[in-house]
């Protein structure tokens, strides 16, 4: 599997988890992923074989293999996961309680710092 196709798996299974985390995906939430789908030329094909892979499963198991393609990737591209991850916690309008926990838990996973994703999420705003 190329490193390209573990990062794009890996912010798939991430979004999804955090876009569903408070048990709604509004229209914001799908079209922020829709932007970061385009923005990260994630093929349809990948998207495709993405939405079968996870429909059956259970939470912790998509957060497992989401981590598992995160941690395949290098540091750069895991600081973009958490970057996109971090605005779209605030795509809905608000920040739910287990949409922070899952982002700061996969931060801490992935080894990456949280000022880091601050810093480079304020620095793509401007």
């Amino acid at each position: 599997m190329s490193l390209q196709k573990d990062y794009q798996l890996g912010l798939l299974y991430l979004i999804h988890l955090l876009i569903s985390a408070d048990g709604v995906v509004d229209e914001n939430e799908q079209a922020a992923m829709k932007r970061i789908v385009d923005k990260e030329n994630i093929p349809q094909s990948l998207f495709e074989e993405f939405k079968t892979a996870i429909q059956n499963s259970k939470e912790k198991d998509i957060y497992l293999t989401g981590i598992e393609y995160i941690n395949r990737c290098t540091d750069e591209e895991k600081l973009r996961v958490f970057v996109h991850l971090y605005k779209m916690s605030e795509a809905d309008g608000r920040v739910h309680v287990k949409e922070v926990r899952l982002l700061l838990y996969s931060i801490k996973m992935a080894g990456i710092e949280f000022n880091d994703v601050i810093q480079a999420a304020a620095k793509q705003k401007s």
